[in-house]
């Protein structure tokens, strides 16, 4: 080969590659920060993909996924983390404001994962994304902020009084102290964050979200739609938590939002450009081809192992 063609070669080469570039989106991370402190969707443990556009934090939503919600405090002071998923607080499911919600207590440079609503001070839910016709929200009859996952994090008044080592959470501001809970640590990335007893949630076995979404009937003038991703109230997973008291500040230190969205509407709302759709039935078979590779047609017979020829 000349240099004269290895310099065309490696033109075209460098072309490509800022072709390549500018069709993936960009500002994807894994982790919303603010001021110290991280809020991150997991799907089988590993974090997804964040989008930054329209001055809004995107992720995308795999339907009947199980997720968790993963919060980090990075200083060295203790914290509450109010934690809403579709504008329900994740130990009560009640919707209130920041100062006034249930609290998840994390020490200095702890971490929480947390898997769903929880529904005893032993127990919680699992957060799956389904549609919104069968979310826990539409079931409760809260489906103003469906698609959303917000937490406001509170720094402390006074200097911290805590046991750590178990997971704990704090009541609003005001209220007694419940008789503590013997308890320890699903989260084996922490020993420091909190839980409380939820709503009177049914016991039920399975993925509840979807038996809940056929049994109960939504008003007739809250149409629910088919496909736009919400939260689900799915199966039952151990998390034992304890109440401690925590005296937190009037207003938040930070707030962290995502919004969640399937693949379809995220092309819509231009966070993901098109060629990241799934591509439609009619474009696939445009593409086909009647003949690939040379070769045989494969023998069940000779395959390793074999398979019986049905009678």
């Amino acid at each position: 080969m000349t240099r004269s063609s290895r310099t065309l070669l490696q033109s075209l080469f460098a072309a490509a590659l800022l072709l390549a570039a500018a069709l993936v989106p960009t500002g994807n991370a894994l982790a919303l920060e603010r001021a110290g402190y991280s809020m991150e969707v997991l799907i089988g443990g590993t974090p997804v993909s964040e989008y930054a556009d329209r001055g809004t934090s995107y992720v995308e939503a795999l339907k009947n996924r199980e997720y968790s919600v993963r919060l980090r405090n990075r200083t060295a002071e203790r914290i509450a983390i109010a934690l809403t998923v579709d504008g329900l607080n994740s130990i009560d499911a009640r919707t209130t404001t920041a100062q006034e919600a249930r609290k998840w207590i994390l020490g200095p440079y702890e971490t929480i994962t947390l898997d769903g609503w929880q529904v005893s001070s032993a127990t919680a839910r699992r957060f799956f994304f389904t549609t919104e016709e069968k979310s826990y929200g539409s079931w409760l009859g809260k489906t103003k902020n469906l698609g959303l996952v917000a937490a406001a994090v509170f720094r402390e008044k006074r200097p911290p009084v805590a046991i750590y080592g178990l997971p704990t959470y704090a009541p609003p501001n005001g209220e007694p102290l419940s008789q503590r809970e013997e308890s320890k640590s699903r989260d084996n990335e922490n020993g420091a964050a909190a839980q409380a007893a939820p709503p009177a949630a049914k016991d039920q076995s399975g993925p509840v979200g979807e038996s809940l979404g056929g049994k109960l009937e939504s008003a007739p003038w809250q149409k629910k739609s088919d496909d736009l991703a919400a939260t689900g109230i799915g199966q039952e997973t151990s998390h034992p938590v304890q109440q401690v008291w925590f005296d937190s500040e009037e207003a938040p230190t930070a707030v962290l939002e995502l919004r969640y969205e399937y693949r379809d509407s995220l092309v819509r709302l231009g966070v993901l450009p098109p060629h990241y759709a799934y591509e439609d039935s009619l474009s696939r078979r445009e593409r086909a081809h009647g003949f690939q590779e040379p070769g045989f047609a494969p023998d069940p017979f000779r395959s390793d192992p074999p398979r019986r020829r049905d009678r």
